[in-house]
């Protein structure tokens, strides 16, 4: 299997997208994520009370989506040398569930040098998480400073 290289800011151009591989949800993998961040709120964790609950099942943490998101992003055939995240807007939009098979749409928007670190770059990442029904479950965008390719 060949490896596509990561790449540097310089090699970005807006509107230059990807789509990621699969990520399956399972029960383990959010009990996993709720021993993981202590987050034990019962519509997580306890079947009888999320059966109960307006969501009628276990669903994901919110931040389990975001994560998934973004280390889907890192498994693209499109990904960036290791960099800095400068931070997420992100929404939540529907519940993530049981047996739901994920993938990323991500796309350049947005590219800018960097003023406080010479030698870097900023990329605008609108991404949206996306379930096996093609029903956007999670969107937002991600900033990430990205080394420039050296002179």
């Amino acid at each position: 299997m060949t490896q596509t290289p990561e790449k540097y800011w310089d090699d970005a151009q807006e509107g230059d997208s990807c789509i990621s591989p699969t990520y399956t949800v399972t029960k383990e993998r959010i009990l996993a994520y709720a021993d993981l961040t202590g987050d034990h709120t019962p519509v997580h964790v306890d079947e009888a009370y999320a059966n109960a609950s307006h969501f009628g099942c276990i669903v994901a943490h919110g931040l389990f989506g975001l994560s998934i998101a973004d280390g889907l992003k890192t498994q693209s055939d499109y990904r960036f040398l290791p960099g800095m995240s400068l931070g997420w807007a992100w929404d939540f939009l529907l519940p993530i569930k049981v047996n739901d098979v994920l993938h990323v749409k991500f796309r350049v928007t947005g590219l800018r040098a960097s003023k406080s670190r010479p030698g870097w770059g900023i990329v605008v990442l609108p991404s949206e998480l996306i379930n096996q029904d093609g029903q956007v479950v999670q969107k937002g965008e991600h900033q990430l400073m990205v080394p420039r390719r050296p002179a």
